[in-house]
């Protein structure tokens, strides 16, 4: 193996903290130099997080999408998609099947979609609490502004997915027209003043991204010391204008996933459904490359196969409860445990008592 990475890899392990220069190196891991990657991710993973692996079930209530990103095919222009929207008794079921199967933590997700007003999404979290006995409820619902999380966040809401999708400023203006990079870290910074256990993240494989915007994604990350951070394969998709694209590859995922947990060894890091969509192996080898949640989807089957942000989801057809399943017996394979109660950050600090301590200074 060569000397640099090994040197990169040791102070990794060590002080979790690397220059870009020494991300890019580990990028660059190929054979044994990748086994050597994944290794020590994983046991950053079971000295700091243990052998756990925390299930977030997914109710994906809308797919209309005021945004018009080039890779989603979510996107405002896509006509060929057939729109849905789930009505807040529909996504309170949903959460209801998903307790019943033991998933204590629920992900709300959607497009960007306006006609979901903040009042309405806080009644649902109150609900999902009171009635429905969610431990956590984590939100994915774009750029809202600050008054909307806040009134998310007093609502019961504990986490915030926000992926920044790509640290290139020019890359991100190019692939998300309308919006701002900007605005985009803005929102992550009014999160976790708010709160919130943040989660953010990048897609590997876009066009134009190469092994330094990959690094410079890591160390966003890290400045921004996420509770979570979602990474995944880019995937074209048909309907988009990056549609004869390449996507993203197992292997370059797989390491910057492995990196990102060297580096942040307290966050939870997802196996994507997306890296079991590109390689019928890829939840297990996430789980093996650092990573700690899986993420089984529970929008119900009439809906489900609607939300194409990217083509050929893995498990779209398949009964919740088989999907479920499948999850726990790969957890098992893999000598590893299902975490119980909220799963919450080891590293989180803004719980209720100190969000409501705070109140006064932040507003």
């Amino acid at each position: 193996m060569r000397k640099e990475f090994c040197e990169a890899l040791a102070k990794a392990q060590k002080n979790h903290d690397l220059s870009r220069e020494e991300i890019i190196v580990l990028l660059e891991a190929e054979g044994e130099e990748l086994e050597a990657l994944g290794r020590a991710a994983d046991e950053v993973r079971e000295k700091y997080l243990g052998r756990e692996v925390h299930l977030r079930g997914i109710i994906e209530f809308s797919n209309h999408c005021r945004q018009n990103c080039l890779y989603c095919g979510l996107r405002r222009d896509n006509k060929h998609l057939r729109r849905y929207r789930m009505s807040p008794e529909e996504i309170l079921a949903a959460a209801r099947k998903a307790v019943e199967l033991g998933l204590p933590t629920v992900v709300l997700q959607s497009g960007e979609d306006p006609y979901y007003s903040a009042p309405v999404v806080a009644e649902i979290i109150r609900r999902l609490k009171e009635e429905v006995g969610v431990k956590a409820i984590t939100l994915s619902l774009g750029e809202r502004s600050r008054e909307d999380y806040r009134l998310w966040r007093q609502a019961g809401a504990d986490r915030y997915l926000l992926k920044h999708e790509t640290a290139n400023r020019e890359l991100f203006a190019c692939l998300r027209p309308g919006t701002s990079w900007e605005n985009r870290l803005r929102c992550l910074l009014w999160l976790k003043e708010l709160g919130y256990q943040v989660g953010s993240g990048n897609m590997v494989g876009l066009p134009g991204q190469d092994l330094e915007t990959l690094a410079e994604d890591i160390l966003l990350l890290k400045e921004l010391d996420v509770e979570m951070a979602g990474i995944g394969p880019f995937i074209p998709h048909p309907q988009t204008p990056l549609a004869g694209e390449a996507g993203g590859s197992l292997d370059l995922t797989l390491k910057t996933l492995a990196v990102t947990r060297l580096l942040l060894p307290l966050a939870h890091l997802p196996a994507t459904t997306a890296l079991g969509t590109i390689h019928p192996q890829g939840r297990r080898l996430g789980l093996c490359y650092g990573g700690n949640v899986i993420m089984p989807d529970i929008t119900p089957l009439p809906y489900r196969r609607h939300y194409q942000i990217y083509p050929g989801k893995a498990g779209v057809d398949q009964e919740i409860e088989t999907n479920v399943a499948s999850i726990r017996d790969l957890i098992a394979s893999l000598g590893r445990s299902i975490g119980r109660g909220p799963g919450h950050s080891p590293k989180w600090r803004g719980g209720v008592e100190l969000y409501e301590m705070r109140a006064g200074q932040l507003y």
